[in-house]
């Protein structure tokens, strides 16, 4: 299916973690994005759920042959949903779009188990600046719900597999969004790492 389009909502805003192209900003409608906790990964990811009302600000990107075996594996948590009617972009009018979210009995909120990692933060926040300026970028942490679970700092040694490199001013910006919210990000350790998974694709968001 040479139509074939995903939306990110997370960390695949941020173009250097993924090579899918072409990749169009979008709007998505009538959903929201959420953290999630799953018993499939050790650490919350974000998800997307239906929520009347709401809207997501994303990325589409081409999913070459219409080959999502890559990203079901990389997205093991999660299943599609097509979504082509509710997105706005500006690929070509037969794009067919698809959002991966987790399925709602399998996901929980972030927990002191499952802790939001701050290397994920600063890569999805650096890929919302980049293609929604700093006004976007503070507008994914007003329109993210869950931001009540535990943060881990790890910027020392990045856990989370697809990290990119942050600047001190990328930083500064994260931790005083956060600090808005009341979160703070504290040291720790988990027990295991996210499970490594292919380079070439995928959202995780």
């Amino acid at each position: 299916m040479e139509n074939a389009y995903f939306f990110g909502y997370g960390s695949l805003v941020n173009r250097a973690t993924h090579s899918h192209v072409p990749a169009f900003p979008a709007l998505l409608h009538g959903w929201r994005r959420v953290w999630k906790s799953t018993v499939l990964r050790p650490v919350a990811f974000l998800s997307a759920e239906p929520f009347d009302g709401a809207q997501i600000e994303g990325l589409i990107a081409h999913v070459q042959g219409g080959d999502w075996a890559q990203l079901d594996i990389r997205e093991r948590a999660y299943a599609r949903h097509e979504v082509t009617a509710r997105c706005d972009h500006e690929a070509n009018d037969d794009a067919r779009i698809e959002v991966y979210a987790v399925p709602h009995h399998m996901g929980a909120g972030p927990d002191v188990t499952h802790p939001i990692l701050l290397s994920y933060v600063d890569t999805v926040v650096q890929g919302f600046a980049e293609v929604f300026g700093e006004a976007g970028a503070m507008r994914f942490f007003e329109t993210t719900q869950g931001w009540g679970g535990p943060v881990l700092d790890d910027r020392a040694a990045p856990i989370y597999p697809r990290a990119t490199d942050v600047s001190a001013s990328e930083r500064a910006f994260v931790d005083a969004a956060l600090e808005r919210l009341g979160v703070v990000a504290e040291r720790g350790e988990i027990t295991e790492k996210p499970p490594a998974t292919p380079q070439g694709g995928g959202t995780a968001g």
